[in-house]
């Protein structure tokens, strides 16, 4: 929250100059993050990083991911694959394990140079999940973009 004086004068009807203040009150962005909740283009991910200044592209897909540009294709095969999990019939735990796993490959992307032991692990647990409904293809494709970057 965030105060402000307002100062005032009137003259009064014999010439004496009366000051007045009066203060108000207004809430910060941080202050209705507090009450409401984070809006919702917030990127907690990466809070506090000026993205701008690394030198390198970066760029903020529909699903709010913050990728390096290098990594665009494979980040939007990514949050297809995701939506279309999310969207299957499978058991919500097995859903959220995979999420949890697309998510994990595509925070490494914001970076110019990914983990790929990180990247393998993550990659090895989807790939196993994906036979969930109409997720194979997405998968291949999704595996046609990360395989330069896996080890070996």
């Amino acid at each position: 929250m965030e105060e402000e004086k307002f100062e005032k004068s009137f003259t009064a009807a014999g010439g004496t100059v009366i000051p007045s203040s009066t203060n108000f009150y207004k809430i910060t962005a941080a202050g209705i993050d507090k009450i409401e909740g984070p809006g919702e283009f917030t990127m907690s991910k990466f809070h506090g990083i000026k993205i701008e200044a690394t030198g390198h592209n970066i760029i903020t897909l529909g699903d709010g991911n913050q990728v390096n540009a290098q990594f665009g294709d494979l980040a939007r095969a990514l949050a297809d694959l995701r939506d279309a999990v999310t969207s299957s019939n499978a058991a919500e735990a097995e859903k959220l394990s995979v999420v949890a796993d697309i998510e994990t490959i595509q925070t490494q992307l914001a970076k110019q140079q990914p983990n790929r032991s990180v990247l393998a692990s993550a990659w090895n647990a989807i790939r196993g999940a994906a036979v969930i409904g109409e997720c194979v293809a997405l998968a291949e494709r999704v595996h046609g973009f990360i395989a330069p970057l896996l080890p070996g």
